[in-house]
This record gives C-alpha cells, sequence and structure tokens, in this order.
C-alpha cells in the first residue's frame, strides 16, 4: 500500500468513486457525520455520494427528519442521521462545552442566561412550530436578550448540544430549528466505551486508511479517548505503517482494486479532505494553499483518481448554472471531455443547464 493507494481507496471508502446507498440518511449514518457549514454545498456532499440524486431527493430527507443539522465534534455543523443523533451528541458535548467555556464568558453568557434562553426557544418551538434563525432571534430581542456580537450562535449552539433543539423542516429553503424531542422522540440508551468504539468504527470503516491523529482531529476527542476508541476496536481493524505513519482500515482484501479514474466536483468543507489532519496523500503541499484558506475555508475541489487536481466555483444565472474550473497545472490534451460526466451529474442534481470553463494552469486567468 503505497499513498496514492490510500487515496484512491479512501474515495472508495467515502462513497465517492462508488456506493453502494439509496438515500442520504443512511450516506450520513455510514460516514457518521458529514461537515456541513455550508448548508447548500452540504446537499450536493450526499448527493454526490448517491447515484441519480437531486437537490429534491435531499430536501425531502431534511424536512421528513431522517437527517439532521447540528454542532457536534469539533465543533462545527454537521449532517447525521436521526438514528445517531443522540448518542453522538452526548459522547461530544463535553467537549464542546469546554472548548468553548472561555468565549461564553467574554460574551457574558452564563449558564442561567443559557437555561433562560432554552426556555424560551423550546416555548417557541413547541408542537413542531419550526422557525428560522431570525424568527428565533426576534423572540430573543423581544426577552431582552443581547444576541449581538455572535452571541445567538453561542445561545443556539447551546440549546443544540443540551439536547433542546436540532435542525427542522425547511422554511421557503431556509433552515430551520425544531425541538429534538419531538423530531426524533425515539431515544436509546448507550454508554460511553459503546459509543467511543462505535465513533471510531464508523470513521475507519468509511475514511480508512487514516491514522489516529487524523480521527482525533476530525472527531475532537483527545488523544487518549482516541487511543481508547482504537483499543476498542482492535478486532475490527487493521494496520499497515508507511514512511512512519499507522494507518488503520477495514479489511479491504474483498475490495476492488480502487482504479477509478473519473472527475468529482467536490463541495467545500468536504470530508475527502476535511477528515483528515494529513492530507498529502490526495493533496500535494504545493497545493494546499489553493484548495484551503489561511483561516481554514476548503474551497469546492476537483478530485480524479483520489488526487486533487483543481478547484471550481458555481454561479447560479436564471435556469443556468456557470462552472468554473481551474486547474493545477496545465495540461495539454484535449479536455472537453473530461468533465462531461462530472458536470453532467452537477446539472441533473440541479435540475439546470450547466456551462464549464475551464482555466488549464492554475495562473491561468
Amino acid at each position: 500500500m503505497d499513498k496514492d493507494y490510500i487515496s484512491r481507496l479512501r474515495a472508495f471508502n467515502q462513497q465517492i468513486a462508488d456506493t453502494k446507498f439509496t438515500t442520504a440518511k443512511e450516506i450520513a449514518s455510514w460516514l457518521g457525520a458529514l461537515q456541513s457549514q455550508d448548508y447548500n454545498m452540504a446537499k450536493w456532499a450526499l448527493g454526490i455520494r448517491l447515484q441519480n440524486s437531486t437537490e429534491v431527493f435531499i430536501n425531502n430527507e431534511i424536512d421528513s427528519g431522517s437527517i439532521l443539522r447540528t454542532h457536534l465534534l469539533r465543533p462545527t455543523w454537521h449532517i447525521v442521521s436521526s438514528d445517531d443523533i443522540y448518542w453522538m451528541q452526548k459522547l461530544t458535548a463535553p467537549q464542546i462545552k469546554s472548548s468553548l467555556k472561555y468565549r461564553d464568558k467574554q460574551l457574558g453568557l452564563t449558564d442561567a442566561i443559557f437555561r433562560k434562553c432554552n426556555r424560551i426557544i423550546e416555548k417557541t418551538l413547541r408542537d413542531r412550530n419550526h422557525k428560522t434563525r431570525e424568527e428565533l432571534i426576534q423572540e430573543l430581542i423581544n426577552a431582552k436578550i443581547k444576541v449581538d456580537n455572535n452571541r445567538a450562535s453561542h445561545i443556539f449552539l447551546r440549546a443544540e448540544i443540551d439536547g433542546v433543539i436540532c435542525s427542522g423542516k425547511q422554511k421557503g429553503g431556509k433552515p430551520t430549528y425544531a425541538i429534538l424531542e419531538e423530531w426524533v422522540p425515539i431515544k436509546t440508551r448507550t454508554y460511553r466505551d459503546e459509543d467511543l468504539k462505535e465513533l471510531a468504527l464508523r470513521y475507519f470503516t468509511s475514511r480508512g486508511p487514516a491514522t489516529i491523529q487524523d480521527f482525533s482531529w476530525w472527531s475532537g476527542l483527545s488523544l487518549s479517548d482516541s487511543r481508547l476508541a482504537l483499543e476498542l476496536n482492535k478486532f475490527n481493524l487493521i494496520c499497515e505503517t508507511i514512511d512512519k505513519r499507522t494507518y488503520w482500515f477495514v479489511d479491504s482484501s474483498n475490495v476492488p482494486e480502487p482504479i477509478n479514474k473519473e472527475t468529482y466536483l467536490l463541495p467545500a468543507f468536504d470530508e475527502f479532505l476535511i477528515s483528515y489532519r494529513d492530507r498529502t496523500p490526495s493533496l500535494l503541499s504545493i497545493d494546499e494553499k489553493k484548495t484551503i484558506s489561511n483561516n481554514g475555508i476548503f474551497y469546492p475541489a476537483i478530485m480524479k483518481g483520489g488526487q486533487i487536481i483543481g478547484t471550481w466555483k458555481r454561479n447560479f444565472k436564471n435556469n443556468q448554472i456557470l462552472i468554473t474550473l481551474k486547474l493545477f497545472k496545465t495540461d495539454k490534451t484535449d479536455l472537453s471531455n473530461t468533465f462531461t460526466k462530472s458536470t453532467s451529474r452537477y446539472s441533473k442534481f440541479y435540475n439546470k443547464e450547466t456551462e464549464i470553463i475551464i482555466h488549464n494552469g492554475y495562473n491561468n486567468k
């Protein structure tokens, strides 16, 4: 196994190069969680992993409550299966609260204020009365709660990790909040070691080969907890050491050689890159700053054969999508058919015609 094989196997395990699932809920469950701070790009993160999916299809799953968008892990926005929300929230909430403690104090957000806000939010949303962020902010303002200086974001995040709210049914294409116990009424009792084991198994199954440092970064868990999670899975995983790094993954002996050379338009913040602390198997160091900004913005990336070969952006114009592709290296071959399948999938997802502009070589304007 070399780094090229690692990147191609990751694309296979992440269900990008191939998929065995038919619903967004199945994809979310397989991956454990998908980062989703860019709401629309997160829908495409699900769509690219499902054959013949559309935005309407993904929206229907959001509106049915089968998949949820909430803060978990590091923390940031993630999409998860409704079946996983309670145990994953219970496992990661303590570390999230700890990471936010200092900033909450700076903002004057005490436990008493959070409890008051939770009561207001819960009263407003009761009986499946789903509300947008803006609507809830107005309710807080009416109650004389300060929401400036990013306080509203901290208030809603705390309500999420306290198990009060989660995402609800969309309203006019915008996300809403719902009361968690109403939207997901079935809650199964689990224990911490079980949750640690499950999270690690999901991660290394869906994202392997990966290192323990990769898992710790993705999950937000300490290295000691990550080691415990790995130890609990010692009979489920195998490992291989390359360049002094130990990679863990499920036995891939029955997996076909992942030689897929198609191109894929990965969304911003896609798990193919953001899941790992070390991204060098798929992204050359010289190209990292072209793909990830200094302040941690992961741009939409072009992937081919497990390697990131450029970035892309989209612009919606009436019933058309203009897709601009920016390749890292100049390719003297005919590129007219190279991106046909990937852009066609994107076109079908939104049910809009696409027009492509290719900058052949990153320095070309």
